[in-house]
């Protein structure tokens, strides 16, 4: 029998990624305050997909495919956006959000020669990568915060530095899981 499609998780899933064009034209429209909301909320179904995954037995290979690409889509998004789109008075530094785009695209490069040379593999979310999402919509919505009250605090920085930490602890993570897998049928 084949897999469910159209679980609530999957759905919540596509919501996240449905609502990235709304951020997008919010977010360019200088809208900041509509934007983090619908950053907030496009955050909150990521939370919501990963539960109601786990916990009511939705989990599927489609949700595990589209969540990670759901994520990539809202952060870079905003990143981007928040870093060269002429749109905010407090940016994000060029130097993070280069690391954060640079990391994804490795991912993803690294997963689809993994994937076409090996056969298909899994990659589970790693805890460290959950933190680093997290991290980086906490980023991407404080400085969202700050552009909506016009204010552009020093902490921001700490933060912007913790994010760089995370990112780079799971480039190195993501590169260690990669090399730690055996190929499928090696008996390893």
């Amino acid at each position: 029998m084949p897999e469910p499609v159209f679980t609530l998780a999957n759905q919540l899933t596509m919501l996240r990624m449905a609502l990235v064009p709304l951020f997008v034209v919010l977010l360019l429209g200088r809208q900041f305050t509509w934007a983090l909301v619908v950053f907030a909320v496009a955050g909150l179904t990521d939370a919501l997909d990963g539960y109601v995954a786990r916990h009511s037995g939705q989990s599927t290979k489609l949700g595990a495919m589209l969540d990670p690409v759901a994520d990539k889509l809202l952060a870079d998004s905003a990143y981007v956006l928040l870093t060269w789109g002429g749109v905010a008075t407090c940016t994000l530094p060029v130097w993070l959000t280069v690391t954060l785009l640079f990391r994804d695209v490795m991912l993803l490069v690294g997963v689809l020669v993994i994937n076409l040379t090996l056969g298909p593999v899994d990659f589970p979310p790693s805890r460290l990568g959950k933190v680093s999402t997290a991290l980086n919509v906490a980023t991407g919505a404080a400085v969202l915060a700050a552009n909506a009250t016009g204010d552009c605090p020093d902490v921001l920085r700490w933060l912007y530095q913790a994010t760089l930490a995370c990112l780079i602890a799971t480039t190195l993570h993501y590169i260690y899981l990669a090399n730690a897998r055996p190929p499928r049928g090696t008996g390893a």
